[in-house]
């Protein structure tokens, strides 16, 4: 398992084992746990994902720290919308759909204000950061 894998395991045995809390994340931005499935693959997969919460819906920035590729669950989001995530104790089915044009530019904006961090991820990349907003299921 890469270094990457085994870091994302540790965080996700931690959120499950400390209801949603991760006590050894650093970030200024809470986490939840996004399931996605490969969109080639099929595989059902697993992420800790930074979040903003926006009026009962779960917004998740496609930013891998500003590298110049989207991240693998972004495109399995767009492959495969229908979904869940764990939020706290709780697994919300949810539906993931992009925002556009002033949407993104508002959350994305809201995401930098809190978290700096994210603000720098879209200065380090020429690629415009999606984000995805997640829309608890009706």
């Amino acid at each position: 398992m890469s270094s990457t894998a085994d870091y994302n395991q540790r965080i996700i045995n931690e959120f499950r084992a400390n209801g949603g809390e991760v006590p050894s994340w650093g970030g200024t931005s809470r986490l939840l746990l996004l399931h996605h499935r490969g969109a080639k693959s099929g595989a059902e997969r697993v992420n800790p994902v930074a979040y903003l919460p926006d009026d009962g819906r779960y917004v998740v920035f496609a930013s891998k720290a500003g590298a110049a590729t989207n991240p693998a669950w972004y495109h399995n989001l767009k492959a495969h919308p229908k979904t869940t995530i764990e939020v706290g104790a709780d697994t919300v089915a949810v539906t993931a759909r992009e925002a556009t044009g002033e949407e993104r530019d508002r959350l994305f904006g809201a995401q930098a204000e809190r978290s700096p961090q994210f603000a720098e991820y879209q200065q380090k990349t020429d690629r415009l950061i999606p984000v995805v907003v997640l829309s608890p299921a009706a």
